[in-house]
Order: structure tokens, then sequence, then C-alpha cells
């Protein structure tokens, strides 16, 4: 996987096609109360914004929302509006356009470009925390936490996020995805760690991925193959989605305790849920997650 090969060559070209010209202004005030939507200059890259602020309370933390295949954004704002309320979260949707952004760019985080890994700066995971960023400094809040949930191919992306992008996200739900990063050092990228390290750092890199706030949710009726991602690497996790997340939770959960690691994974099972972004996000089991999560702390570090 040379970098200076013709392909990655080629797929620095199709990077740089997204980087804009114009300087994008960010947010002078805070968010408006409410629905917004804003183009935001993300490090280079334009993206639109969907934002949703309760009214009358200060932001507990950011809620970083991540849609589907087909680009729900508003509806993914609504189905969530009660818990916002609730907890006074600011719902933050990035719009990544299928243009732009196809299922290897979004839903497989951008990690692996016709079989080439791309530089770690590429990769599409750190546009969320740059969404983080441009909310805290909207807010002049440099510290304000965050947690992140996305469904479906939100959750793909997710599970890429989660296994390749150092974070200090208070929790990260992903639901009922067709593929998920495999704990394995011997799979290779973007399904595994193989390919993207060095061994040393693969092990290390697996080590954090089993130590990450993950909330695993699986609707136990998810078993249609409606826009399934099926290609071999996926196929290979499981026949359907929720037999995939509960194999990938349980070679999860079972490779921390072989290696005497940490294991801090949630698994959730909706019974009667399908492949339903709303009876999802709307359970009171996913409300929980976000109310055990508000309560907790931003870790010491960096911030990101």
């Amino acid at each position: 996987m040379n970098w200076h090969s013709n392909k990655a060559r080629q797929a620095a070209v199709v990077f740089l096609s997204l980087i804009t010209c114009a300087t994008l202004p960010g947010s002078a005030a805070p968010i408006p109360e409410g629905t917004h939507q804003e183009t935001v200059n993300l490090g280079g890259i334009a993206l639109e914004v969907f934002t949703y602020r309760p009214k009358h309370c200060t932001p507990t933390a950011v809620l970083l929302v991540f849609h589907g295949l087909h680009r729900g954004v508003e509806d993914n704002l609504d189905d969530l509006h009660k818990i916002s309320n609730e907890l006074c979260l600011l719902e933050a949707v990035p719009l990544f356009d299928e243009q732009r952004f196809p299922g290897w760019r979004y839903q497989k985080g951008g990690i692996v470009y016709h079989g080439h890994v791309l530089p770690a700066d590429q990769w599409t995971g750190n546009l969320a925390l740059r969404v983080v960023d441009w909310v805290r400094q909207a807010e002049n809040r440099p510290d304000l936490p965050y947690m992140l949930i996305g469904h479906s191919a939100g959750g793909q992306f997710l599970s890429r996020f989660a296994a390749y992008i150092p974070n200090h996200a208070l929790r990260i739900v992903i639901a009922n995805p067709s593929s998920h990063v495999w704990p394995s050092v011997d799979v290779e990228a973007p399904f595994g760690f193989k390919g993207v390290y060095s061994p040393d750092q693969a092990e290390i890199a697996l080590r954090n991925y089993l130590a990450q706030p993950v909330t695993m949710v699986l609707g136990e009726s998810d078993t249609g193959d409606k826009d399934r991602d099926d290609e071999p690497a996926a196929a290979a996790q499981g026949k359907n989605r929720y037999q995939r997340g509960i194999n990938a939770f349980h070679a999860a959960q079972a490779e921390a305790e072989r290696r005497g690691w940490r294991f801090n994974w949630q698994l959730i099972e909706l019974p009667g849920v399908g492949h339903s972004t709303a009876d999802v996000f709307e359970s009171k089991q996913v409300k929980q997650v976000l109310r055990d999560a508000a309560a907790e702390h931003v870790p010491d570090g960096t911030g990101r």
C-alpha cells in the first residue's frame, strides 16, 4: 500500500477537489435557538451543518448526529428533539453529500481508496472533530463536551471514527450499521486494522478501539437486505445487520478479555425494532444512554 503509487496520487487529487477556494466565515455569534442551517468551512472543506438548539437553556454538550444513506438530515434532527430539549443538547448534523462523499469516503471513513490507505489527515472522521471545534468556537466554550450518534450508514461512519480517529467523545452510539471495524490486526482496513499501521501501532490502535466509549445499538428485527452493504468483507461479519453487530460486539469483548485489556463497549438490543432511525433514536434505551453520557465529564488532554 504505497502512497507514492499512481492510484494513491489519484486519491490525493480527489481529496484536493473537495477543498474550496473561498474562505467561509465561521459563526461570529452563538448558534441560534431552534433549527438552523449554515455552510461551514471545516479546514478548507465546505459542509452544510444543520443544528438544533433548545430554547432558554445553556447547552450541556454537543450531540453530533450522522445521517444514513439517503441523507435524511432534518429527520435525524427531529427524531432527537425530545431528549435534546430534556438535556439541553446542541444538535449538529453535518451533511455529507453523495457526490463528494460516496461510500468509501463516508461510510468507510475515507481510510482506503482502491486498496490504498490514505494519509491520516485525509480521513473523513477528522471532519467530525472540526464540527465540534466550530460549535465550540461559536459558543466560546472550548471545553464543551460532545457525543456522537449515527444510524445505518452513519453507524458505519462512526465505527471507523471510533477505530481510527483519536477523540475524547463522551459516548459514540453506533446503530444498525451494515459493517463494523472488526477487532483484529489481521483484517484489512477499513474492516480491520491491517495495512493502516505498523504491527506495533496496530496493537495500540486496537487497544484504544476496545477502550472507546462505544454503545452498539441493534434492532433485533433488522434482518432485511434493503440498502444493506453486502460486499464480501461486510458479509463475512454475519448474515444480516443484527447478526453482524452481535458478532462484532462479542468478538471485541473476547479479544479484550484474551489480552487483559479494558473493554468499554455497551450492547443494546431493541426487541421488535428493524432498520428504523426513528425507532432507534426515540427508544427509551438510547435516551438513557445519552442521559448517562451527558452526566460525564470531558477527559483531561487536548479537548479533541
